[in-house]
């Protein structure tokens, strides 16, 4: 019975997102009602439990959203990221351009939000393909694909960074884990598979690919732009302290007054503040931003990121709904009973509920409330579980994500050109980064 109430209220949010185009944010707190009735919990119980749900979830994930978007912004307005994606670009050349565009993705995508890192790169790529005689999704696929792990393992994005808080995970060993399975990742599901791909479907490679659909896009000439050193330093600031916290607590004394200092500055939300801190300096007050337009980029980054706030408060509350009616430790014991391996248990909930759902971030945070149980009983590291529910979450992309359809306008493909390229590669991406985390866990 239990199962039928979790697989009745995931088959109302899919018909509430799907089917009605309700707001998910709307349709979330409505499933979470809906299920709470349902798994009987008390009436006058139930806005508690959201409201707790809600704010669980949350906690200090706004400060980190909010400082991270507004950093990300500030490096996209001044062309920071135009910088470190022509740089690497001609140090590189081209027979090793997609090595180039992965980097350049990879540095700009700790930054800034899939959709937003796609919106950033993409005139980049187009002008360079077009420079160098290449059909678009030479690129665009090494671009895509990184952007797309980044968005799945790394904090501070999203998912990433509120299940680490739901599984109770360490965020710097999340964010070197992440790096160390983001890489054989990314070499599989970037230059690997466009190989492949290539040779399976060469119609798909085509050189008369239309950018117009990006709409207005500012073009940057490179004096205009910041330093790439310093584009690269700002970008990657938070995850330089929050590493170094990390790496640092296992090096040093415990205790100790550098210690403390040290993991003062790298905690997340000081970090975070930190670098936009540098940010509005080096990327605006350097660049001969007034405070003024350095605010309405912030101001404009905050608009962007509200709505992925309220959808994971969202998550949060039907993760503690399901928590509350004993969904939790009911999956918990299925699983420990079928003895599937907990990270697998974690990853094939997150992709089932990524192909019902569409959306990673509300997939991940559906399956982390799921699974939380299975780390304490069976104590299996909750990194490496962040990661699984990540990698999860992002399997077979297809047409009730956002994400499928950028990729699909931006890059000039049919639906069933996307579903052959973008919709496998995800599934690509999903396996291969499954598989890296199980490695993982062999030596960690």
């Amino acid at each position: 019975m239990p199962l039928v109430i979790v697989a009745c209220a995931v088959a109302v949010l899919i018909f509430l997102i799907v089917k009605l185009k309700l707001n998910t944010f709307v349709a979330l707190i409505i499933t979470s009602i809906l299920a709470a009735l349902a798994l009987g919990i008390p009436t006058t119980d139930i806005p508690t439990v959201i409201e707790t749900g809600i704010g669980g979830q949350l906690g200090h994930l706004a400060v980190i959203f909010g400082f991270g978007s507004m950093l990300g912004k500030l490096v996209a307005d001044c062309g920071g990221g135009h910088r470190i994606a022509t740089t690497l670009i001609r140090k590189f050349g081209r027979t090793r351009i997609q090595i180039a565009v992965v980097l350049a993705s990879f540095i700009v995508g700790l930054a800034l939000f899939f959709e937003v890192g796609l919106v950033v790169l993409l005139p980049i790529i187009f002008v360079i393909a077009r420079e160098l005689d290449m059909p678009l999704m030479y690129l665009g696929i090494p671009m895509a694909a990184t952007l797309n792990v980044t968005h799945a393992f790394l904090p501070p994005h999203p998912a990433p960074t509120a299940i680490t808080e739901t599984l109770g995970a360490s965020m710097g060993q999340v964010l070197i884990y992440g790096v160390i399975v983001s890489i054989p990742t990314v070499i599989v599901c970037g230059p690997l598979f466009n190989m492949v791909l290539h040779r399976i479907r060469p119609s798909l490679y085509r050189k008369d690919i239309d950018v117009a659909v990006l709409g207005d896009v500012k073009e940057f000439n490179d004096d205009e732009t910041p330093g790439f050193g310093i584009s690269v330093l700002t970008s990657m600031m938070p995850v330089i302290l929050i590493a170094l916290a990390t790496v640092f607590s296992f090096v040093l004394p415990e205790g100790s007054l550098v210690n403390e200092a040290i993991q003062f500055v790298g905690a997340p939300d000081i970090a975070m503040l930190i670098s936009l801190i540098v940010a509005v300096f080096t990327m605006g007050v350097c660049r001969k931003l007034s405070m003024a337009q350095i605010g309405d980029s912030m101001v404009e980054s905050v608009k962007q990121v509200a709505m992925m706030l309220l959808i994971i408060g969202g998550g949060g509350a039907f993760k503690q709904v399901l928590t509350e009616g004993g969904i939790a430790d009911f999956i918990s014991t299925l699983f420990t009973n079928i003895n599937m391996p907990p990270l697998l248990a974690a990853w094939l909930v997150a992709a089932v509920l990524r192909v019902c759902l569409g959306s990673a971030t509300v997939s991940a945070l559906t399956a982390a409330g799921l699974v939380a149980p299975l780390v304490a009983a069976t104590g299996v590291n909750p990194a490496l579980m962040v990661l699984a529910v990540g990698a999860g979450s992002v399997f077979a992309d297809h047409v009730n994500d956002a994400g499928f359809w950028m990729v699909k306008e931006y890059f000039g493909l049919s639906l069933k050109e996307t579903l052959m390229s973008w919709t496998t590669l995800t599934s690509v991406l999903s396996l291969t980064g499954l598989a890296s985390v199980l490695a993982l866990s062999m030596v960690v």
